[in-house]
């Protein structure tokens, strides 16, 4: 192991530097030798001389039984169609069974560390007797065998999964107790298991570099190839390198390396592993390597490091995993776990392109994101935005916080998202929802003339206070505004969406029979506050009608993928498996589905109102077309800093997004330059929707992108509910939608003080 021996650790037993000391330690270890000896061949006969005794009685009184924690793995992240995304890990190493290890490597590493591995019980009391003959004469050969340094490997392993990497015991600095130890649990260990289970276990757990425990890692980090398929040079330099992964580093010391490799090869040949010209061959060769340093963590993932770390969160946060986050992160990164995402690598990589490309590589930290849902199972297939975890990735917008997610989980746990941006006018389907859940038609006239709603006002609301108000006469309050001055007079409540008119949606909201009904159509849809923490957002308060609340793109995705699929919620996704070291399935998020959160009709009816969005309302201003059947709502806040559109077809539902993404009142949208191109101002369908639309139009054919379901026509014109398949299911006609399960209490707070509400004008629920 590379830590270097504490201060606290006895000092070498004896000072082999004087001739004395070589005699004592002769001496004595000649004395153990006979005390092995005993213990291997004739374990019931006795030795004498009071030494011996001794020594025999210390040696029976150490542990036989060598405790083997797993050791630390590679942990793989990857994507639905298997590739990997990202590598994590303390230690970089892959467990291989012996058949997947090159022959060359397998007797590479007999011959030049014990080459009777084969024929001795664990420790070699001729070696021991050749090493210290040696020693004694001035040069220096190890004693140990490969039984011996699987040992030691494995207690120091030990002691680094326990988080006692400190304490590692080192080579040249073994008391006499460390070494009887060792030599007592090699010899039970080689009594219990085979020498190509031995020598299996040693070539996966030693250390061959900083960067590579274990010959596969070894073989990927020096010459980007498996175990298995090692060259006899290539087998030969890695067997050397365990006497001194530092010292002979073949990319710090290449000579050092090739002399090292060398005499492998020379004791290859003299122990008939190989012949002579395979040994004149290999000598010759070459110092080829072809490095390959692990990139680990999400901030070098290959594809959306961003959903990774989205994934990290998700594992950190599931007691499943570990008693406490840290047992957890723990686990993650020395387990050898195989984490299965929900990723599709072809909507990731067309969606991180479009991003890129959104805003170039000088982006002056506007941000742009998207993110894709898959209707019917809550599948996140893409996330992507424009900034990069580490600087000189790719963009100047350097950032660890993830655009597309909550701030926390439900628990409060962290996400490692923003917490969400103002949706604007995209929230305005929720009222519509509303509507439609309690049988009222899209083609039924509202009064949008309407501007005043004073703090009297008489809302139909059984659940509690509304609070705001819009009325010009009281001192800091003002009317309700919509955007243009041309759409202040009576229109169908479908007109008011797909031209998103503030007036609309509230004449809309006056109407119902319960005001109440706007906040179970959120919930329905699984809508909350972008800080998380299970807070449900709180449409008793006007201005959330209109998308004052800050909401994170995924769940605006995801409610809008409710529509998609007929009414019903389901929960995000992003692990489909969790699979240990082993191979054995230890986890994954099974999907959370609510058929009819909203009845089908509904769903139909809210969809066919935002397919008008695209033929005859802000969509129009979009340039970018699909062949195929789609819906959508862009949306704007106040500042002009945070645009949208959230959209879908059949088979997907993508929020995107351009702004300020860390709500920032100093970052007006207006008067900006984008990529060199300049923008008096800006909308949803300026760029968000351009890159809404040329991500799906690269996308969509991968998934169902069939006919959406025709809605009841009462939903539509009004009049008696057909009895369709659509119609079908418990939320029919006036009846509330349940929501899905997400922890928290409405948000009703009817005690909350009465404020006047903020000017809608170009505002919270601008399209």
């Amino acid at each position: 192991m590379a830590s270097r021996p504490t201060s606290t650790r006895p000092a070498r037993f004896l000072d082999t530097s004087t001739t004395l000391g070589k005699v004592l330690v002769f001496l004595g270890v000649s004395a153990l030798c006979g005390v092995l000896v005993a213990g291997l061949m004739v374990p019931a006969a006795t030795t004498a001389g009071a030494m011996t005794d001794g020594s025999v009685q210390f040696f029976n009184s150490l542990p036989s039984e060598l405790t083997t924690a797993p050791p630390s793995q590679v942990t793989r992240i990857l994507a639905a169609d298997g590739s990997t995304l990202a590598t994590l890990f303390t230690e970089n190493r892959t467990d291989i069974p012996l058949s997947q290890m090159s022959m060359n490597m397998r007797n590479a590493i007999v011959a030049i560390e014990d080459y009777r591995f084969y024929q001795h019980g664990g420790v070699d009391p001729l070696g021991i007797l050749r090493a210290l003959t040696i020693d004694a004469g001035g040069g220096r050969q190890g004693a140990s065998t490969l039984t011996q340094q699987y040992v030691t490997n494995v207690l120091n392993e030990n002691l680094v999964v326990q988080g006692k990497g400190g304490d590692v015991v080192l080579n040249g600095y073994k008391t006499v107790g460390d070494k009887l130890r060792e030599m007592k649990l090699a010899i039970a260990l080689d009594q219990k298991m085979s020498k190509d289970q031995i020598l299996q276990g040693y070539l996966n757990i030693v250390p061959f570099s900083g960067n590579a425990y274990g010959v596969e890692a070894a073989s990927q980090y020096f010459f980007s190839t498996d175990a298995k398929d090692l060259s006899l040079p290539q087998a030969a330099l890695l067997a050397g390198l365990v006497n001194g992964p530092s010292y002979y580093n073949p990319s710090q010391y290449p000579d050092r390396a090739v002399a090292r490799r060398n005499l492998v090869l020379d004791a290859m040949l003299q122990h008939g592993y190989i012949d002579q010209a395979q040994h004149d061959q290999a000598v010759k060769a070459p110092l080829t390597l072809k490095l390959n340093p692990p990139r680990q963590g999400c901030q070098y993932a290959a594809e959306a490091p961003y959903f990774c770390d989205y994934v990290l969160h998700e594992i950190e946060n599931d007691p499943d995993y570990g008693a406490t986050p840290q047992d957890r992160l723990d686990r993650v990164t020395s387990g050898g776990l195989t984490i299965k995402t929900t990723l599709d690598p072809r909507l990731q990589k067309a969606a991180q392109a479009q991003v890129d490309a959104t805003t170039g590589s000088h982006p002056d930290k506007w941000g742009t994101s998207l993110v894709t849902v898959q209707p019917g199972t809550g599948k996140v297939v893409a996330m992507a935005q424009n900034s990069r975890m580490l600087a000189g990735e790719g963009s100047d917008f350097v950032t660890t916080y993830n655009f597309n997610v909550d701030s926390a989980d439900a628990n409060g746990n962290s996400l490692g998202g923003v917490g969400g941006m103002q949706p604007g006018s995209t929230l305005k389907p929720v009222t519509l929802t509303a509507w439609l859940n309690e049988g009222k038609p899209t083609d039924q006239v509202v009064d949008a003339s309407r501007r005043v709603y004073p703090q009297n006002y008489p809302w139909h609301d059984t659940c509690g206070k509304v609070v705001g108000y819009y009325d010009s006469s009281v001192p800091g309050s003002v009317d309700l505004q919509n955007d243009s001055d041309g759409y202040y007079h009576p229109m169908t409540v479908r007109e008011g969406i797909y031209n998103s008119i503030n007036t609309a949606t509230f004449a809309s909201a006056a109407g119902l029979n319960d005001f109440c009904d706007i906040q179970r159509a959120a919930d329905a849809l699984g809508l909350h506050e972008g800080a998380g923490s299970g807070k449900k957002m709180d449409m008793s308060i006007l201005g959330d009608l209109l998308g004052g609340e800050n909401v994170a793109p995924l769940s605006m995705a995801n409610a809008f993928a409710t529509f998609a699929a007929d009414g019903t919620y389901c929960a995000p996704i992003s692990i489909t498996e969790v699979d240990d070291a082993h191979g054995q399935r230890i986890g994954g998020q099974a999907q959370d589905c609510h058929a009819n959160s909203l009845s089908p009709g509904v769903a139909a009816a809210a969809t066919n109102v935002l397919q008008d969005v695209v033929t005859k309302g802000s969509g129009l201003l979009i340039p970018e077309k699909l062949s195929v059947p789609y819906a959508m709502k862009t949306g704007t806040n106040n500042l002009n800093n945070q645009t949208w559109v959230v959209g879908y077809t059949k088979g997907l539902a993508t929020a995107s997004f351009f702004g300020d993404p860390f709500n920032s009142t100093a970052r007006v949208g207006r008067d900006l330059t984008v990529n060199g191109r300049f923008y008096p101002v800006v909308d949803g369908a300026y760029i968000a929707g351009p890159q809404w639309a040329r991500y799906m139009q690269q996308v969509y054919a991968l998934y169902d992108d069939g006919s959406f379901t025709t809605p009841p026509q009462n939903l539509i014109t009004g009049g008696k509910a057909s009895s369709s398949p659509e119609q079908s299911g418990p939320q029919q006609n006036g009846q509330q939608p349940s929501a899905p399960q997400q922890g928290g209490t409405p948000a009703t707070t009817p005690n909350q003080p009465v404020a006047p509400l903020a000017p809608a004008r170009k505002g919270k629920g601008r399209g």
